[in-house]
């Protein structure tokens, strides 16, 4: 058994299932081949679309809290697992917004009851509520957000990250979110 699962493809975590549907959902509304496109930290959801263009910027090479001038603006920012790493996430939120171009899309994407896990460090979680509350003090509106968990998926990512498999349930328990998301743009002035 261990030797054919080393020759299958990875199977999606299964803590992310949910959230990543929902954000392709999302992203596959736009009219992705006119816009321009930022991933930070990673490249799950600029790969898969036939962006315009689309540029992946690495944390924390990349520092969203003091990134030096903003001289790109983009029609999609992506920030996916990130907030939790960075020492103010505030402004790394704001720095997404000046980021973000008039009438564009942010996506975030944060855990909430997952373990902690440093890369390079770990500070933040952040409930459906605080970071709405987040990218609203950082200049964004809300268009909407989610969260997603439920007790077996806490319980199976304790000390290792789970993958999906028939056996895993993706029914929610809104008392137990393992990650939450939102879609924002920048407030018009």
């Amino acid at each position: 058994m261990r030797l054919e699962r080393r020759f299958l493809p990875s199977a999606p975590s299964w803590c992310r299932v949910v959230m990543e549907q929902s954000i392709r959902q999302q992203l596959g509304r736009l009219p992705v081949s006119e816009l321009v496109a930022v991933e930070v930290s990673g490249h799950d959801f600029i790969d898969g679309f036939e962006w315009k263009s689309a540029t992946t910027l690495h944390y924390p090479i990349f520092d969203l809290c003091n990134p030096g001038p903003i001289d790109q603006t983009f029609d999609v920012v992506i920030c996916n697992q990130v907030l939790e790493h960075v020492v103010d996430p505030l402004a790394a939120a704001r720095t997404l917004t000046a980021m973000c171009r008039a009438g564009g899309t942010i996506v975030v994407a944060t855990p909430f009851l997952l373990r902690v896990h440093e890369a390079p460090v770990d500070l933040w979680r952040f409930t459906e509520a605080g970071l709405r509350l987040l990218l609203a003090a950082a200049g964004m509106e809300v268009v909407e957000s989610h969260s997603w968990g439920n007790a077996a998926c806490v319980r199976g990512n304790l000390y290792r990250w789970a993958p999906m498999s028939w056996r895993r349930s993706l029914s929610h328990d809104p008392d137990l979110p393992v990650v939450v998301w939102a879609f924002a743009r920048p407030r018009a002035l």
